[in-house]
């Protein structure tokens, strides 16, 4: 029912917390069904990934400026998200939530999506079972892959 790149997003958003990868996930997809509409709820989704490898590698303003970006769009995807499994309005709240957060300088914490489809939360939970991570675990700020994994890829000619 839900596109596999969209299951492995919502794995990697709640399992590995492997934000960098929930970009690329959605953005390969992203190009082959809707390449481009910038307003996609798609790239909504990439931002919110991007915006949490901002915060957790220490570069809030990174973070602000995609938060602040989706919640200026909100209204646009509010709709959309229940067809996607997710609770759009508790989405928005988690969102402004972690826009407060930013404005007060708490340091990163992570957080996991409203997934209301339970069916769609059993296919994450399995794929998170299936690359052998626990489901809602918070970051390991230590594993350097994660948090500057931007700078770590290998860049392709």
């Amino acid at each position: 029912m839900y596109p596999k790149a969209y299951i492995e997003f919502l794995a990697h958003f709640h399992g590995t917390r492997d934000y960098f990868e929930c970009h690329e996930v959605l953005e390969e997809y992203w190009k082959e069904v809707d390449p481009r509409n910038r307003s996609s709820i798609w790239v909504w989704l990439i931002q919110i990934a991007v915006a949490m490898y901002h915060d957790r590698r220490g570069n809030p303003n990174g973070a602000r400026t995609l938060v602040k970006r989706c919640l200026k769009n909100k209204s646009e995807h509010e709709k959309e998200l229940p067809l996607l499994g997710l609770d759009g309005e508790r989405l928005v709240k988690q969102l402004e939530e972690f826009n407060a957060r930013l404005d007060e300088e708490v340091p990163y914490r992570s957080w996991n999506m409203p997934i209301i489809d339970m069916e769609l939360l059993k296919e994450v939970h399995l794929l998170c079972q299936q690359w052998g991570v626990a489901y809602g675990s918070p970051s390991d700020m230590s594993d350097e892959h994660l948090v500057l994994k931007h700078k770590k890829r290998k860049k392709s000619l």
